[in-house]
């Protein structure tokens, strides 16, 4: 996946953090091209709406998924460690793609929403090889979610992320839960 072209990049980018961290409603156009540093002109010629910017952005973490499991295919703890892992924590800028497109999402975006569910899928197929049992890897993804929203929600009140024994101990539950049924 080529990276896209760099005022693009810095749109998207200041975009999904004016999500994050002021939410929809601050996501205008004149808000999301002062902090991009580009002119209101710049980001008008690579998203002439704000609902192609959505696109746009929805397109782009669908390539930061592909890329994700990937990484997730080819971790060397397997791709159940790997998930869980990554879910515990929000400090990545995967992470800010994800929160953005979940906020928009739920602000009745269809290209978020199924930006998401395509998400899902991709990491529910990923997981296929080490985990038979297709109702169980549904629920780690579930599981993750939830580590996901947890850990948004601890970076957003600037409190501790789970402490590293915990994250441990939900790899080895989500290990023995992806084992079930063997």
């Amino acid at each position: 996946m080529p990276p896209p072209p760099a005022a693009r990049a810095k749109v998207l980018h200041a975009f999904a953090e004016i999500l994050v961290t002021q939410g929809e409603r601050a996501a205008t156009l004149d808000a999301v091209a002062d902090r991009a540093s580009v002119s209101k002109g710049g980001l008008l010629y690579h998203f002439p709406s704000k609902d192609e910017l959505t696109e746009g952005l929805a397109d782009f973490f669908g390539d930061l998924v592909a890329a994700d499991t990937d990484r997730m295919r080819n971790a060397e703890a397997g791709p159940v460690d790997y998930i869980v892992r990554t879910s515990a924590r929000a400090d990545s800028e995967f992470e800010l793609y994800y929160a953005a497109i979940a906020i928009l999402a739920r602000g009745a975006h269809q290209s978020a929403a199924l930006a998401l569910v395509r998400a899902q899928d991709a990491w529910r197929e990923t997981l296929a090889g080490a985990v038979p049992d297709a109702l169980v890897a549904r629920a780690l993804i579930y599981i993750c979610d939830g580590l996901a929203a947890d850990a948004e929600v601890r970076r957003a009140a600037s409190v501790d992320p789970l402490a590293d024994s915990e994250v441990e101990r939900l790899v080895e539950l989500a290990q023995e839960l992806a084992t079930r049924g063997r």
